[in-house]
């Protein structure tokens, strides 16, 4: 199997155990080996579909101020853990690649190996939630037909993301291209260089 056949299998996985309950308070069951970029992989995606529904619960227009605002802090983290599971899996291929020989006229690609990988764990779980919608028995043909071309675009685009994947990680293999990993550096979450917290003292 290719790294991308994995990939979704376990996002798959992954978005199916958290649909069991359907709830963001359920806890994370992750079935694989803490060490394995399996288990890193799966818990990217379950922190993904969680933050989906985050996503959705906030959006209600009659959504009390106070839950909204104790949300906004959930998908504040949730986000920041989302770039560190991001940076672990880049961590993964960096150490997997850490001996090939580069060869002279290698390129580097426009984003690592794992951010390439995030964006597939977000399309899984749109592919998931638009087969929901096509399904849905109380919509009507008119959204089930719009739906369903959506849900068929999202699969060619999964199809060709994972392609795009294998072949990057073919070439870092080849010494084709290399990876440079730069962390994400975020500031407003660091009380040093959000101007909003540094300045609460004062």
């Amino acid at each position: 199997m290719t790294f991308t056949e994995i990939a979704n299998k376990i996002f798959n996985h992954a978005i199916d155990d958290y649909h069991v309950k359907d709830n963001i308070d359920t806890p994370i069951n992750n079935p694989y080996n803490r060490e394995s970029i399996e288990n890193r992989l799966y818990l990217k995606c379950w922190i993904d579909t969680v933050q989906w529904h985050f996503e959705d619960i906030i959006r209600d227009p009659h959504i009390d101020p106070i839950e909204a605002l104790l949300l906004k802090r959930r998908i504040d983290h949730s986000n920041q853990d989302r770039t560190d599971l991001v940076e672990q899996i880049d961590s993964y291929f960096r150490l997997k690649y850490n001996d090939v020989e580069v060869l002279p006229d290698a390129r580097i690609n426009t984003e690592s190996p794992a951010w390439a990988i995030d964006r597939l764990s977000i399309l899984a779980l749109k592919i998931y939630h638009m087969r929901e919608q096509a399904e849905r028995e109380d919509a009507t043909p008119e959204h089930k037909e719009k739906c369903l071309a959506k849900l068929n675009v999202l699969l060619e685009q999964q199809v060709d993301l994972s392609t795009a994947i294998d072949q990057l990680l073919e070439d870092i293999e080849a010494g084709r291209k290399y990876m440079k990993v730069y962390r994400q550096m975020k500031m407003y979450n660091d009380p040093s260089t959000n101007p909003i917290l540094y300045n609460k003292g004062k």
